[in-house]
């Protein structure tokens, strides 16, 4: 899928560890929610800090991994503006060419970030970069769309469907909550085969989610210990009677404790298949890319960023 021989960085050295890279092609979604914001506080940070930076403005994900491709023999790093579509969008080509990756959040939700300790301000997040420390994270797959947050189908998938680009620029995360309650009004149960290792499972669910990172649906916890670095994906099969009693759950989903919750079945590995009746979307970091059946595996140790070194014993 992807190539066994990455081209090098056209550099005289490999950059050390907890080096600001030298020279980068940041990428500007200017259709991200704060698309709109001044990017002159980071590009002076990253000037001050001697880094080269070639800025470019993309229409839609499908062109972030060639622009990407397309700068990687002249660059050490990429450095993205905007929100979690961007990232998902970028993640081939980030594992394709191995350069590390900087993130200025613009978009919605912004959980990639959020798990990683990424401030939202602009000037502060390109603070993170010129320091130069980096982390080695995992991802996630499913049927070959590589994922950073978390993949799912029902709920979630219905709310991507639903949630349009003018709602998110409008409303921001209200436009969420306006989407989601529109969906909770005609959720229906769907059934659904687990299939791990260790067996077959047939579930009734409203919907199915798997996450490879920490944060989701604009702070929601995957799980109350996960990391984007700790070698599996968490499962969990959200197998209620009623969607109403999603409300009395809220604040367990939050925290990661939802699988407490009798109703909520969960699992951890590292590859597994999902199966249902009739082929059904799935939802990938906010973006619809495949359908059911779907098969995840872990790409451990996938893409390295720029983060701060000591987030890994914070919980953020």
């Amino acid at each position: 899928m992807f190539n066994a021989d990455p081209p090098m960085p056209a550099t005289s050295e490999t950059p050390k560890p907890f080096a600001p890279p030298r020279r980068a092609v940041m990428l500007v979604n200017p259709n991200a929610r704060r698309g709109t914001q001044s990017l002159e506080p980071a590009l002076a940070r990253l000037a001050a800090a001697g880094i080269m930076v070639t800025r470019e403005h993309f229409s839609g994900p499908g062109e972030v991994r060639a622009d990407i491709l397309r700068h990687a023999r002249n660059c050490d790093a990429v450095i993205l503006c905007g929100g979690d579509g961007t990232l998902n969008a970028a993640a081939p080509a980030l594992i394709e060419t191995g350069l590390p990756l900087g993130i200025i959040p613009m978009g919605t939700a912004n959980d990639l970030a959020r798990t990683l300790g990424i401030p939202e301000d602009a000037g502060a997040a390109a603070g993170i970069i010129a320091g130069g420390a980096r982390r080695t994270i995992d991802l996630g797959e499913v049927n070959g769309h590589p994922f950073f947050n978390v993949a799912s189908m029902g709920l979630s998938s219905d709310l991507a469907h639903s949630l349009d680009k003018t709602m998110k620029r409008r409303f921001g995360k209200l436009g969420y909550a306006l989407a989601a309650a529109r969906v909770l009004m005609r959720a229906r149960n769907f059934r659904a085969m687990i299939i791990t290792k260790s067996g077959v499972t047939r579930v009734k669910t409203l919907q199915i989610a798997v996450g490879n990172g920490r944060h989701y649906g604009g702070g929601n916890v995957v799980e109350e210990t996960a990391a984007i670095d700790d070698g599996h994906l968490d499962l969990y099969s959200l197998e209620l009677g009623s969607v109403w009693k999603l409300a009395l759950m809220a604040r367990d989903f939050r925290a990661g404790s939802h699988g407490a919750w009798r109703e909520v079945r969960t699992e951890r590995c590292t590859e597994f298949e999902v199966r249902t009746r009739q082929p059904m979307p799935v939802n990938t970091d906010g973006e619809l890319v495949t359908q059911t059946p779907a098969r995840f595996r872990l790409l451990r140790n996938a893409v390295t960023v720029f983060a701060p070194p000591a987030i890994a014993a914070r919980d953020v």
